[in-house]
């Protein structure tokens, strides 16, 4: 660890991930179209990542390995999402960063989007149907955020095109959806809402209760430390940008709502000043999966979402998954750092217990590799970690271990066509590419380097057969 970092002082901790912001969404990776001066302000007095990436290129799985440490296709979810009225996916015995936190003397709240399942009663007795008809909403909720470490919490099911269209806080939704949502945006599923239900102003309201919540903390407790989790719906289609941010891009209305996460971030940094709690605050942003190429119009205006790379989310290539991921730690992060270091999302459990000086324990954790020396400048020896699995929207897998990523399979995996495309006789069975000479993916190396295939292959194979890949990890 860093020579003036002590773990007896513990750092408030700040995780914002919005859902499908892209590698190149942001100005200080690169965007022209949309103006992210907070987020990029955060960059000037913290760090950029360069190499980051979520352990999976859609929303659910992404965020079960942020909580958990633990790649998500080692659970019951094998691919894509669930959707508004699935049962919990995180096992209530199973350590989260939250819990583990916790169990650590800290605060801890869940805001925003959440979409990892909750435990649903029924009128009729039977599983939820799709729209959510047969829930009894007076009913408490069960398996949710309040039974996996967190104090407190304020979000919505899953994604802003799922039903309920309600917030929920604690284990109770706000007010009873009882009516028809209306109007559908675009991609909208059918369900019932709550009356007066307004789309814009979903994640004004995450950012009033965020900011609520460090407020009434800084003032009843100040000295005990806090973890927010703090996961806007935005820029997720619909693209519904709140007065405040609408037409502020020249990106059209995704591009505005990326703004929003900018404002978001802005409001969370406001407050912090406030309470003169940057000091002892470590921020990060990131996303939980790449981004959409188009505005739901079909168009870019002339902006690339996940800048030159190639693919989008729920893609295998590294449009999928690759992640702007930017951290600010006074005293602890240099000013204007870079890092090239691999990391993964699912990076943080390890990293807070780094932090914190504690072990991890070995049943937690087990794909979690702490990326503290990387955030700090004094990697105590070589890279983050050796290698990283990733996996796509409908399950294809990839490794990538230095500067090469085998790919199982041929096509995206994910929304881009072709998804997947049968081997020709004599032709490769995959894909492989030198991410160092070949970012954009566009050079299959299948058949040019076999043996490199084969030792990818063998890794993968073994990662896919534990049930970890953390040295000392266990299933």
């Amino acid at each position: 660890m860093g020579s003036t970092y002590s773990p007896s002082i513990k750092p408030n901790i700040v995780f914002i991930m919005a859902d499908d912001m892209g590698y190149g969404d942001l100005g200080c990776y690169g965007a022209t179209k949309i103006r992210t001066p907070h987020m990029d302000r955060l960059v000037s007095d913290g760090i950029r990542f360069t190499d980051a990436h979520s352990s999976a290129a859609v929303c659910t799985p992404s965020r079960y390995s942020v909580l958990t440490g633990r790649y998500c296709w080692r659970s019951r979810l094998k691919k894509w999402v669930l959707w508004g009225f699935e049962p919990p996916l995180i096992e209530p015995e199973r350590l989260t960063v939250a819990s583990m936190l916790k169990q650590q003397g800290y605060a801890t709240a869940a805001i925003g989007k959440w979409h990892l399942g909750l435990g649903w009663t029924t009128i009729d007795g039977q599983p939820p149907t799709a729209d959510g008809r047969n829930v009894d909403y007076a009913v408490p909720i069960q398996g949710g955020p309040l039974a996996l470490g967190f104090d407190t919490c304020f979000c919505i099911t899953g994604s802003l095109d799922m039903a309920p269209y309600c917030f929920v806080e604690d284990d109770h939704t706000v007010g009873i959806p009882s009516v028809d949502k209306t109007p559908y945006l675009p991609q909208q599923r059918e369900g019932l809402m709550v009356p007066d239900w307004r789309d814009d102003l979903v994640d004004v309201r995450f950012a009033e209760r965020a900011v609520a919540f460090i407020d009434r903390h800084a003032e009843r407790q100040p000295e005990q430390p806090f973890f927010l989790y703090l996961t806007p719906s935005a820029p997720h289609r619909p693209c519904v940008p709140p007065d405040l941010t609408a037409g502020t891009s020249d990106a059209g209305e995704r591009g505005d709502m990326v703004a929003l996460v900018d404002w978001m971030v802005g409001q969370i940094d406001d407050a912090l000043v406030r309470h003169g709690l940057q000091e002892r605050t470590l921020v990060i942003v990131t996303s939980d999966n790449g981004a959409r190429l188009t505005n739901y119009d079909g168009r870019d205006y002339g902006h690339k979402s996940n800048g030159e790379l190639r693919g989008q989310k729920a893609d295998i290539w590294d449009g999928g998954h690759r992640e702007p991921f930017i951290a600010r730690w006074p005293g602890h992060i240099a000013p204007g750092a870079v890092s090239s270091h691999l990391t993964c999302l699912c990076d943080l459990m390890a990293t807070c217990a780094d932090i914190l000086d504690i072990p991890l324990p070995a049943s937690a954790g087990q794909d979690s590799y702490s990326f503290f020396g990387a955030l700090t400048g004094t990697p105590a020896s070589g890279p983050v970690r050796e290698m990283l699995v990733h996996h796509s929207g409908d399950g294809m897998f990839s490794l990538r271990q230095g500067r090469w990523k085998l790919i199982r399979g041929l096509g995206s995996g994910g929304f881009t066509e072709p998804r997947h495309v049968e081997p020709s006789p004599g032709g490769p069975l995959g894909q492989l590419y030198d991410m160092e000479s070949d970012q954009q993916e566009t050079g299959n190396a299948w058949l040019d380097h076999p043996e490199m295939v084969e030792t990818l292959a063998s890794a993968l194979d073994r990662s896919q057969s534990l049930g970890y890949t953390r040295p000392g990890a266990r299933p």
